[in-house]
C-alpha cells in the first residue's frame, strides 16, 4: 500500500522546488527589466536558491549595517526638523508675542505660513532627489533650514517672523518625503512600518525634548546678554541643526548599489531583497521623471491615500498648540513645558509597540482604525470637562492615537506604490504635499479665544479622527479588490508570460491591507 504521509511529503518537496523555480524566473525577469547586468542576475538566482538559514544570517548582517548607518541619523535629523518647525509653540510661552506686537490670530498665521512654503517646494524637490545623491541633497536642505531657523532670532517685527517662517517651510520641504523615499529604497514592505516608527519617533522626541529645552532656556537664559529667552531658543536649536547637517553629508547612505560600507555581495543582496519583495530593484533612471509622474497621477489609489494622509494630518493640528492646550490645566509656564514631556514619551513608546505589531501581522488598516478611535475618545473627553485629571488623561490619548496612526499611514503609502522608483517618489511627494496643506487651515482650529475648553476645535478634531478611520477601511476594501484582481490575472495568464508595463507588479505580489 502507498503511504499517504510519504506521498504528501514528496508533493510538498515538489511544490517547494516549483516555487523556487518560479521565484527565480520572476526575480530574473524583474532584474533584467531594470537593466541589471547578467553577473548580478546570476547572483540573484543564487540568492533565490539559497536555504533559509543562509538568508537569515545574511539578512541579519545586512540589516544590522543598514539600521546602524541609516536609522539613527534620520531620527536625529527629523527630531531637529520637527523641533525647528515647532519651537514657535514654546517661544509663545515666552515674550515672543509681546516683543513682536502680535495679537489676535497672528500666531496662527505665523504657524500656518510655514506650510505654504513647504507645499510649494514639495514635489519638485523630491523629483530632483531621484537625480541627485540623497545624502548630499538632504544635508544641503538641512543646512539651509538650520540657517533660517537660527535667523528667526533676529526678527524684530511680526512681518519679519512671517517671512522667516515661510522660507523655513520652503527649506524643510525636501526632508520628510525624501527620508521616507530613501528608506523605501532599503527596506522591504514588511520592514517599513517599524522603521518608519523609529524615524517618526523624532517628532515625539522633539516635542518631549522641545518642552524640556524650552523650559530650561526660558527659565535660565531670558535676558542673558540682553537677548530674550525665545531668541536664545531659536539660536541654540538652529545652530545644532547646522552642525548635524554637515555630518549628514558624509554619513548618510544613498542606494544599495553604490554604498561603500557594504561588500559587493551585500550590495547585490540588498537589491535582491527589494526585487524579491516587490519585483523592483531601485534603479533611479529606469524610467524618466515625466513617465513616473504620469504613472503616479493615473493611479486612482494615489488620491485615496492622499486624502487619508491629509485628513490624518488635520487630526494632529493640536500639536502646534500643545503647550498652550496643556497650560489650560492651570499650571505655570515652566511647569506646562515640563508636563508636555511625559505625554510625548508615552506616545513614542506606544508607536514602537503598535508599529511592530503592524509589521509583524502585515496589517495597516485595523491598526489605524483602532488608534484613531483612541484619538476620538481623547478629543471627546478634552472638550467635555474642565476637570484637571480627566483632561490630563485625554491629553495623553490625543497624540498616542492620532500621531501613532499617522506613522502606519506613512508606511502604507510607501508600500502601496512599489514600482517604479520615480513613480513611488512622485506618489510619496504628492501625498505629503496635499497632506500638509491641512496644516495651513488646521492652524486656525485652536484660536486663543476658544480657551480653555477649545470646544469647536476639539469637537471638529474628534469628527476628523473618525473620518480617518472610515477612510482607512475604504482603503482596505480597495486593496482587497486589487489583490483579488491580481490573483485572477495570475490564474488566467500563462506561466512565464511577460509584460512591458513598467508599473506591473511581480507575480505573487499582494498589497498589504
Amino acid at each position: 500500500m502507498d503511504n499517504p504521509k510519504i506521498e504528501g511529503s514528496l508533493e510538498a518537496v515538489k511544490y517547494d522546488k516549483e516555487e523556487i523555480e518560479h521565484r527565480k524566473d520572476a526575480v530574473e525577469e524583474a532584474a533584467k527589466k531594470q537593466g541589471i547586468d547578467e553577473e548580478q542576475v546570476a547572483q540573484f538566482r543564487r540568492f533565490t536558491e539559497a536555504d533559509p538559514g543562509w538568508h537569515r544570517a545574511m539578512n541579519k548582517k545586512v540589516m544590522r549595517k543598514v539600521d546602524t548607518h541609516l536609522l539613527p541619523l534620520l531620527v536625529l535629523m527629523y527630531l531637529l526638523n520637527f523641533l525647528d518647525r515647532n519651537n514657535l509653540s514654546q517661544a509663545r510661552l515666552g515674550t515672543l508675542e509681546e516683543d513682536l506686537g502680535m495679537k489676535g490670530t497672528d500666531f496662527n498665521l505665523a504657524t500656518s505660513i510655514l506650510f505654504v512654503g513647504y507645499i510649494l517646494m514639495q514635489l519638485p524637490s523630491n523629483l530632483l532627489l531621484t537625480r541627485v545623491r540623497p545624502s548630499l541633497f538632504l544635508s544641503i536642505a538641512m543646512t539651509i533650514w538650520g540657517v533660517i531657523s537660527t535667523a528667526q532670532a533676529a526678527a524684530h517685527s511680526f512681518g519679519g517672523l512671517v517671512a522667516a517662517r515661510f522660507f523655513l517651510g520652503f527649506a524643510e520641504a525636501p526632508f520628510f518625503p525624501g527620508a521616507i523615499f530613501l528608506m523605501s529604497s532599503w527596506y522591504t514592505r514588511g520592514e517599513m512600518a517599524y522603521r518608519i516608527a523609529w524615524f517618526y519617533s523624532g517628532s515625539s522626541l522633539a516635542n518631549a525634548f522641545g518642552g524640556l529645552i524650552g523650559a530650561g532656556v526660558l527659565s535660565n537664559l531670558s535676558g542673558a546678554h540682553g537677548i530674550s529667552g525665545w531668541r536664545w531658543l531659536f539660536i541654540i536649536e538652529g545652530t545644532i541643526t547646522i552642525g548635524v547637517a554637515l555630518l549628514a553629508g558624509f554619513i548618510l547612505p544613498n542606494y544599495p548599489a553604490n554604498t561603500k560600507w557594504l561588500t559587493p555581495e551585500e550590495q547585490a543582496y540588498a537589491q535582491w531583497r527589494l526585487v524579491d519583495d516587490t519585483g523592483e530593484a531601485d534603479v533611479a533612471d529606469s524610467i524618466s521623471v515625466k513617465e513616473g509622474v504620469k504613472m503616479a497621477f493615473k493611479d486612482p489609489r494615489l488620491y485615496l491615500f492622499t486624502l487619508l494622509q491629509h485628513v490624518s494630518l488635520l487630526s494632529q493640528a493640536f500639536q502646534y498648540f500643545f503647550p498652550t492646550i496643556v497650560k489650560t490645566l492651570g499650571f505655570g509656564t515652566i511647569e506646562t513645558l515640563l508636563l508636555t514631556a511625559p505625554v510625548w514619551i508615552v506616545t513614542f513608546l506606544v508607536s514602537l509597540v503598535v508599529t511592530y505589531t503592524s509589521g509583524r501581522f502585515a496589517d495597516r488598516s485595523i491598526h489605524i482604525i483602532c488608534l484613531m478611535l483612541v484619538s476620538v475618545v481623547g478629543n471627546i473627553i478634552a472638550v467635555s470637562t474642565l476637570n484637571t485629571g480627566a483632561r490630563f488623561f485625554a491629553i495623553f490619548l490625543l497624540p498616542a492615537g492620532a500621531v501613532t496612526a499617522y506613522q502606519i499611514i506613512l508606511a502604507w503609502v510607501a508600500n502601496s506604490f512599489p514600482r517604479p522608483l520615480v513613480k513611488r517618489s512622485a506618489c510619496i511627494s504628492f501625498a505629503n504635499l496635499v497632506g500638509n496643506s491641512a496644516n495651513i487651515y488646521g492652524s486656525y482650529m485652536y484660536p486663543a479665544s476658544d480657551g480653555p475648553r477649545y470646544l469647536p476645535g476639539g469637537a471638529a478634531t474628534a469628527g476628523i479622527a473618525f473620518l480617518v478611520a472610515v477612510l482607512a477601511l475604504a482603503a482596505r476594501l480597495v486593496l482587497q479588490r486589487e489583490n483579488k484582481r491580481l490573483a485572477e490575472r495570475e490564474a488566467s495568464e500563462p506561466e512565464g508570460s511577460a509584460t512591458d508595463d513598467p508599473g506591473a507588479v511581480v507575480v505573487g505580489f499582494r498589497y498589504i491591507l
